[in-house]
């Protein structure tokens, strides 16, 4: 069976089944996914597990003695509760599934079934599942008016960057989001999405730094069932995914050329062929795209089209970096303050004027996300109920203390940060020089922590090239 994909292995199951082999095989194989699996031997006994506890999806035998799978669907309904059901039997008939399927049931399946095929069915009501909870939370927040209260700032700036959200958010126009590493563009995409009419449909982000040209176009179109080695089955892309709703290419300067052709068709046809397939699905999305990398630049170097370009750069809002606007630091550093205490259940009073002073000095090469993990480290080293300058452990843009010894996760770490300075942080001339691909240079960037000095970060070579965090 495959491997859940994203957050779905978050989610509960609930295996009901008389026969013993049956029910002991589905908790054995939806445990060995990842998901969190319980199971019931009756429908009595299901009950009393869904009034214990919250079940995101029963799977249920129909036919079981006494309570039968149909009644347990009908209590599930009549309790209002939220789990998804798919119901299972060795004896089908049309009958049978037209009211199941009439009475809520999200799916009906007939024994023996194909592991695969109910792996795939559980995938995709979890899917609507995560969907529903994702709303009711959009809801929730929308009713506090809380979508704009993640963008942290008092300065100037930030009340620019969020007039310009709530501006566009109202449209439907591509919106370019430019920025470092760690300034908080995912954020930016988030709230224009919530506050879009778009709110009530997916968000769907793709990390196009983390993908490979072959994985990233399957990604994104789709693939028909062996378009390639390992497609067991038709899989719907990101664009199929997002219908209605919101992509958001995060790292959009790391698709190849190739790629940046076939969206760009996209884009202007709204329409998509899946990998392997010849059928031209329409679509309907917004575009949300984001940077960190100079490209009007890259457009002159021939390293990013023209037309795409000109396609994603409808309304720009641009991200500055937190070395740009020293008054937020204090407001970044209490929320962070606050939000961590109560994840740890202690109580902190504030900060020492002292290491106020501390944080605001500091350049912070990378941005929001290295001022929360320093907020978060010194909460966890602090022996006192204020924050003092000594609790501080600021970097000089290299998150990790170098590694001990001479082993040789020190040597390439070491290494490749050399060679990604040297070449002012430009991942694609870095990996060209060490010998290996842009993706896996990303993970190992990833892996060590790797951050720019504030010396490269403020080099006229970065400026003109791009950066990369």
């Amino acid at each position: 069976m495959s491997e859940p994909s994203g957050p779905l292995d978050r989610f509960s199951i609930l295996v009901v089944d008389d026969e013993a082999v049956v029910r002991d095989s589905l908790q054995e194989w939806f445990s060995q996914e990842g998901y969190q699996v319980e199971a019931a031997a009756s429908a009595p006994e299901a009950l009393t597990a869904l009034a214990k506890s919250e079940f995101d999806l029963v799977i249920a035998d129909i036919r079981m003695p006494g309570m039968d799978g149909v009644e347990l669907l009908e209590k599930i309904q009549a309790e209002k509760l939220e789990a998804a059901v798919i119901l299972i039997t060795g004896y089908a008939s049309v009958e049978s599934a037209v009211r199941a399927l009439k009475l809520g049931a999200f799916d009906y399946l007939t024994k023996p079934f194909d592991p695969d095929d109910l792996s795939a069915v559980v995938r995709n009501a979890l899917e609507r599942q995560l969907l529903r909870r994702e709303n009711r939370q959009l809801r929730d927040q929308l009713a506090s008016g809380g979508v704009l209260s993640e963008i942290i700032g008092v300065s100037e700036a930030m009340r620019k960057v969020k007039e310009q959200i709530e501006m566009v958010a109202a449209v439907d126009s591509t919106v370019l989001v430019e920025g470092r590493s760690g300034t908080g563009k995912e954020l930016v995409a988030r709230a224009i999405h919530r506050l879009s009419p778009r709110r009530f449909h997916p968000l769907v982000v793709v990390h196009c730094g983390a993908l490979t040209e072959t994985l990233i176009e399957s990604e994104l179109f789709g693939h028909e069932k062996g378009a390639f080695t390992g497609a067991q089955h038709r899989r719907k892309g990101k664009f199929e995914a997002a219908m209605g709703g919101t992509v958001f290419l995060d790292e959009i300067a790391d698709i190849s050329l190739k790629t940046q052709t076939d969206l760009l068709r996209v884009l202007q046809e709204r329409e998509v062929v899946r990998v392997g397939g010849t059928q031209a699905i329409p679509v309907d999305f917004r575009v949300i795209a984001a940077t960190n990398r100079n490209l009007e630049q890259m457009v002159k170097e021939g390293l990013f089209r023209a037309d795409l370009y000109y396609r994603l750069h409808v309304f720009r809002i641009y991200l500055p970096a937190l070395r740009e606007r020293p008054s937020d630091v204090p407001v970044l550093a209490t929320h962070f303050l606050e939000k961590y205490s109560r994840k740890m259940g202690r109580h902190f009073h504030g900060f020492q004027r002292a290491a106020l002073d501390k944080l605001s000095s500091h350049a912070w090469p990378g941005n929001v996300r290295e001022l929360e993990n320093c907020i978060e480290r010194a909460l966890v080293v602090s022996s006192e109920p204020v924050i003092r300058a000594e609790d501080l452990v600021l970097g000089e843009g290299r998150a990790l203390a170098p590694l001990s010894g001479y082993s040789l996760e020190c040597v390439e770490k070491n290494h490749i940060l050399r060679v990604l300075e040297e070449f002012s942080w430009n991942q694609t001339q870095a990996a060209k020089a060490l010998g290996i691909d842009r993706v896996t240079l990303y993970h190992k960037i990833k892996r060590y922590e790797l951050k720019q000095s504030a010396k490269a970060l403020s080099s006229p070579e970065a400026a003109v090239k791009g950066t990369r965090g």
